[in-house]
């Protein structure tokens, strides 16, 4: 064990470094090698830059011999997912037409982690545009749930989750406007924060035009980890400042504890839709753990998740259709222009005038949960309110698109509101499946999500110790 560096956390391995216990060299070249053997089978990474990973250890080690460790996570390897900027490599975006479209220069989340010293494993699988709950894609296939392949890793980050699974690298980059991190977290048994509007610079250098402003408000670039700790040290480092980002809010990841006991407000309201009865022992069971970690947990009706819920496939798939109608139907494959539809189908379209009214509206819809988290400091949810789906549960029509989209809705809610969210393993299906459940706080207390978070981690588990231990791997 005492090599496999592939099972350490991001923490450990960044701590063993700084105090030249380890090289650079030994840990990354463990891990690459690690995962040249087993990416194969899963198809999470789809562009190897192992040997760059290499080279840079190697610089790192000379570095080290007579200076100090430039930041936090100094020799920590990463991956990062497709659809952001490396300067020089390509940015596809899980699109054919786009595999050879070359990133100008850097985005701001990837400069923050390098600036922080991780060297960059390789690149992540995403489907096409970044808009879908699974991950496939006609130019690198499908990414595997190494759970079971027959269920899908989530998306769009499942690239990410099934690198951080896997054990190629503790820390993986993903982005979420919908729950594309907090949901390959569910799927695949792992810790997330999806961040606060704002909380993160970003910028795509590569893009041809400006993203509209509510899809610029309701993404979020994250990262997603076996441990709550390392999801903590990854967020302080790409929280950083950047100046191509002018909406970013520069802010400390923690303002101080509010009144102790800190109250969450306990949710089982599932607005008529079915639910697992895993997911609701995964509830309970959190529930429970936070309550002995001398947390106040009170089951309290909320504002309307549904509504928000709504809000979100109407104003999201609206602009879609107003900035990329075209550009699907140019460049997306003929999968995609069919599930673009049924996506534009789910909801009714926004005309310009309702398109203003609705922003307004959104307004209102955040002071309503501003009010209600000035009482309750964090919210405990579900996250889906069902199991993980099977591969392509989303290409079966639109009947069995709208119950994919119905058993999101705590999902999709709060990037409709900029609200930060964390997911955390918390129970198993009857297939033994990882069930998560989620944490909602106030804006910019991702600290206070994350610490809930660790919580529940100390008491459950981390599950990917359990998945190794099932696999027995070497």
């Amino acid at each position: 064990m005492s090599d496999q560096y592939w099972r350490w956390s991001a923490k450990r391995i960044a701590e063993s470094i700084a105090q030249r216990e380890l090289s650079v060299s030994e840990v990354i070249a463990n891990i690459v090698e690690h995962t040249r053997h087993h990416n194969p089978s899963v198809n999470a990474i789809v562009h190897d830059l192992t040997d760059e990973a290499l080279t840079s250890a190697a610089e790192c080690d000379k570095w080290l011999k007579a200076n100090e460790p430039t930041g936090t996570l100094f020799g920590v390897p990463v991956t990062i997912k497709e659809n952001v900027d490396q300067a020089n490599k390509a940015t596809p975006n899980g699109v054919v037409a786009l595999k050879d479209l070359i990133a100008p220069a850097t985005s701001p989340v990837v400069s923050n982690l390098e600036r922080a010293g991780v060297l960059v494993l390789g690149r992540t699988n995403t489907p096409e545009f970044s808009f879908r709950a699974f991950t496939d894609n006609l130019l690198h296939g499908a990414t595997l749930n190494p759970w079971d392949s027959t269920r899908t890793p989530g998306g769009s980050s499942g690239g990410a989750a099934v690198a951080a699974l896997m054990g190629f690298g503790p820390i993986a980059h993903g982005n979420d406007i919908g729950g594309s991190l907090r949901i390959p977290a569910f799927a695949c048994g792992l810790a997330t924060v999806k961040p606060s509007a704002g909380r993160v610079p970003a910028f795509l250098p590569s893009a041809t035009q400006e993203r509209p402003f509510l899809a610029s408000q309701m993404s979020a670039q994250g990262v997603i980890a076996r441990e709550v700790s390392d999801v903590r040290i990854g967020l302080k480092a790409i929280i950083e400042p950047d100046p191509r980002d002018p909406w970013h809010i520069p802010l400390a990841l923690s303002e101080g504890e509010p009144n102790q006991p800190i109250k969450i407000a306990l949710t089982r309201e599932t607005y008529g839709f079915p639910v697992d009865d895993s997911v609701i022992d995964a509830l309970d069971m959190a529930a429970q753990m936070l309550r002995e970690a001398g947390y106040e947990v009170n089951e309290v009706e909320t504002p309307s998740v549904h509504e928000l819920a709504k809000k979100w496939c109407a104003m999201t798939f609206g602009e879609m259709q107003l900035m990329l109608d075209d550009t699907i139907r140019e460049l997306g494959s003929a999968e995609f222009q069919r599930l673009f539809a049924d996506y534009c189908a789910l909801s009714d379209s926004i005309e310009s005038g309702s398109y203003v009214h609705e922003m307004a509206e959104r307004t209102r819809l955040a002071r309503e949960w501003s009010l209600f988290l000035n009482d309750y400091p964090l919210m405990l949810s579900p996250f889906q309110l069902t199991e993980t789906h099977s591969v392509d549960a989303d290409l079966l029509g639109l009947e069995a698109l709208t119950e994919v989209f119905n058993g999101l809705i705590y999902s999709t809610a709060f990037n409709y509101i900029g609200l930060p969210a964390g997911v955390i393993p918390a129970g198993y299906d009857s297939q033994d499946m990882p069930v998560g459940v989620q944490l909602v706080g106030r804006r910019f207390r991702e600290d206070l999500i994350l610490d809930a978070l660790q919580a529940i981690e100390q008491r459950f588990g981390i599950v990917a110790e359990r998945f190794w231990a099932g696999h027995q791997w070497n």
